[in-house]
């Protein structure tokens, strides 16, 4: 099982690219703005794509009351994340060592995705509850108010994942680097899995 077990232990590297490379990226195109701004979105903090993006971003949601993007030590995830990350990065690799030696079964590769697929999705989730508040808890005293068509507040909640219209703006929410090489990792883990069953089965039938 050594070349599953190699296979899993760069696959769970691969989530060190985090540490370097952005998870998402959120990007506002408009008329007045030729090169539309952006955001980008790392486990430790928010920046900029551009050096004033972020300053002309929270300068724009001041009109219509949104608050201004967190810093790192405002948000707890930020905080939570790097170490859930390197800790996952740890534990693939010990798996891996451990499958190396034939000391652990290949079952723990699945494992090890699973369990990543569940943080991932709890942490999309918080990401998702973040952009909801964000686009929707509005200053009420904001110098602009738009409503819906039916009266309501209108919500500038940036879309999770892909295209929104929001008034003049378009708005992409798209992965960036570091979501690509986690996903990569991700997926190697599963061929881990496959070469390791693979392997089993046919240690079985000899």
């Amino acid at each position: 099982m050594k070349k599953a077990s190699i296979i899993m232990i760069i696959g769970s590297m691969l989530l060190l690219g985090l540490f370097k490379f952005p998870l998402w990226n959120i990007m506002l195109g408009a008329p007045q703005y030729p090169e539309p701004l952006g955001m980008n979105i790392y486990v430790d903090g928010i920046k900029g794509v551009q050096e004033f993006d972020l300053q002309n971003i929270d300068g724009l949601n001041h009109y219509i009351g949104m608050k201004t993007i967190p810093k790192p030590g405002e948000m707890w995830e930020f905080s939570l994340f790097p170490k859930v990350i390197l800790g996952m990065v740890l534990l693939g690799v010990i798996i891996g060592l451990l499958g190396y030696v034939n000391k652990v079964s290949y079952k723990f590769f699945i494992g090890w995705f699973l369990f990543m697929s569940i943080l991932g999705v709890l942490g999309m989730y918080d990401f998702n509850n973040w952009l909801m508040d964000y686009g929707s808890n509005l200053d009420p005293h904001a110098i602009i108010k738009v409503t819906n068509p039916d009266g309501t507040p209108m919500s500038y909640k940036p879309p999770l994942f892909g295209y929104q219209k929001l008034l003049n703006f378009d708005v992409t929410s798209l992965p960036h680097i570091g979501g690509y090489l986690m996903f990569v990792g991700m997926s190697l883990t599963l061929v881990a899995f496959w070469l390791g069953r693979k392997e089993s089965l046919k240690k079985a039938t000899e």
